[in-house]
């Protein structure tokens, strides 16, 4: 990446880092607050857990949308205002209907497809994949820092001072996004994070896709319902006093992630990724199953440490899955519906949880959740099997004579192209390829054929 490739990819994935962090670094502390806030109850404070959802799931595509139009950054910055606007609301507020509103708010700030797109408009076709591995660290890093950082600052500041916080990162995030990001001389239609609003009702349509989509809202469904537990869960085991939250989930997380690795390592090697899918959701089962059983301190660690692995494991697995998944030049407009779905989760596992607990205790919410996760488990032993199914980006050149029909024969008759979308506008090809039987080095020379000289 060159010099300006570097810094947008450093501060737009610091922009990602300071929103997911305001957003999650309530989860491990709201369920703990039902005797601080008026006229909390259970099933308020899971509406508060998940609300932010229900907001950023409905503004997501039309941020993006208006985005094309207005601006990247003008929409960025009403995003941030609005998420700073919620965040002092929730800190500044009494009472739990506050608390909701100022949830709420923050979830208005639905600014995700937008630094996508403005991460697009940045960088160049070859090296986008890089720039998003920034984005993916700083979502990963953000998660992390987020349950160990939430019971530290709410032990010495309390709730409110966590929304404060927030608020003062999203000021932050304004002067990254005004004095930091460059601003892109031209905005362009990148295929693989834009949404074509003529083609959202062809791919909510796919029933190949369905299943990613019902999957990212179980994933997320099942990570908010989990929240509204562990914290309880941990005063349950009587080993855990609250001031020791905060370096439980840090050890939860690390023991996570090395015990992961090997079914990283493993699943990069085979080619039906079904396998590792399938093990990951049945981790979750097995975590569920065994808190349904016991409260015992070790049992309950175990399982806590089996359902982060499964959580992060269907976190990489799913998103690769439905980019392989997806028709060629369709990948943005997938990712959206995909995204609606995520967040929609969220907001329905705050919700349905909140109110379980409420009714029948924590009990109820682990029955309920087994019970999906055997549900889901049934679903993925259905996904086809792709393969070695892959994509690749081609920045063209210019049209050399040819017609755009020309360019995307010219691109289908490669060994191992299944689909060819050519963007003309922007000279980008969007390829759909069997990564057993394609030749990039094939695909350089087709290029040079039909680009300029």
């Amino acid at each position: 990446m060159n010099q300006q490739e570097l810094r947008a990819a450093s501060s737009i994935g610091l922009l990602y880092l300071i929103r997911m962090l305001g957003l999650f670094m309530v989860l491990p502390v709201l369920p703990l607050a039902v005797p601080d806030v008026a006229g909390a109850t259970p099933f308020l404070i899971g509406v508060a857990l998940g609300i932010y959802g229900l907001s950023q799931g409905f503004l997501q595509i039309p941020f993006g949308l208006i985005s094309d139009r207005l601006g990247r950054k003008p929409v960025i910055v009403a995003g941030l205002l609005l998420f700073i606007a919620g965040s002092f609301v929730a800190g500044f507020s009494d009472s739990i209907v506050g608390l909701i509103v100022g949830r709420f708010l923050q979830g208005c700030g639905a600014i995700a497809s937008t630094l996508l797109a403005l991460m697009s408009d940045l960088t160049r076709v070859d090296q986008r994949s890089r720039s998003m591995a920034v984005i993916g660290i700083s979502i990963g890093a953000s998660f992390g820092l987020s349950l160990v950082m939430g019971p530290m600052i709410a032990r010495h500041f309390g709730l409110a001072g966590i929304f404060h916080l927030t608020g003062m990162l999203g000021v932050v995030g304004l002067f990254c996004i005004l004095l930091l990001v460059p601003t892109p001389a031209f905005r362009t239609n990148n295929l693989d994070s834009t949404v074509q609003r003529g083609r959202l009702l062809e791919v909510a349509a796919d029933l190949r896709l369905w299943r990613l989509n019902i999957s990212v809202f179980m994933l997320h469904f099942l990570l908010i319902s989990a929240f509204s537990m562990f914290p309880l869960l941990f005063d349950a085991t009587g080993q855990i006093a609250r001031e020791d939250h905060a370096t439980w989930y840090f050890c939860l997380l690390i023991g996570s992630f090395v015990l992961m690795a090997p079914i990283m390592w493993i699943s990069d090697r085979i080619r039906d990724i079904r396998k590792v899918l399938l093990t990951s959701v049945g981790l979750a089962l097995i975590a569920f199953v065994i808190l349904l059983s016991t409260r015992q301190f070790y049992p309950v660690i175990i399982a806590m440490t089996l359902y982060f692995m499964s959580f992060n494991l269907l976190e990489v697995i799913l998103p690769a899955q439905l980019s392989r998944t997806a028709r060629a030049g369709l990948r943005g407009t997938s990712m959206g519906v995909y995204t609606t779905c995520q967040f929609l989760g969220i907001f329905a596992g705050g919700t349905i949880s909140g109110l379980l607990v409420q009714l029948w205790g924590i009990s109820a919410v682990l029955a309920a959740n087994t019970l999906l996760v055997l549900l889901w488990l049934i679903l993925c032993a259905g996904f086809p099997s792709l393969g070695q199914i892959g994509s690749r980006t081609v920045q063209l050149g210019g049209k050399g004579g040819r017609s755009p029909q020309e360019r995307v024969d010219a691109l289908s008759s490669i060994n191992g192209v299944i689909e060819a979308v050519v963007i003309e506008s922007d000279r980008v090809a969007y390829l759909k390829v069997d990564e057993q039987i394609f030749d990039d080095q094939q695909l350089n020379q087709v290029v040079a054929q039909i680009s300029d000289s």
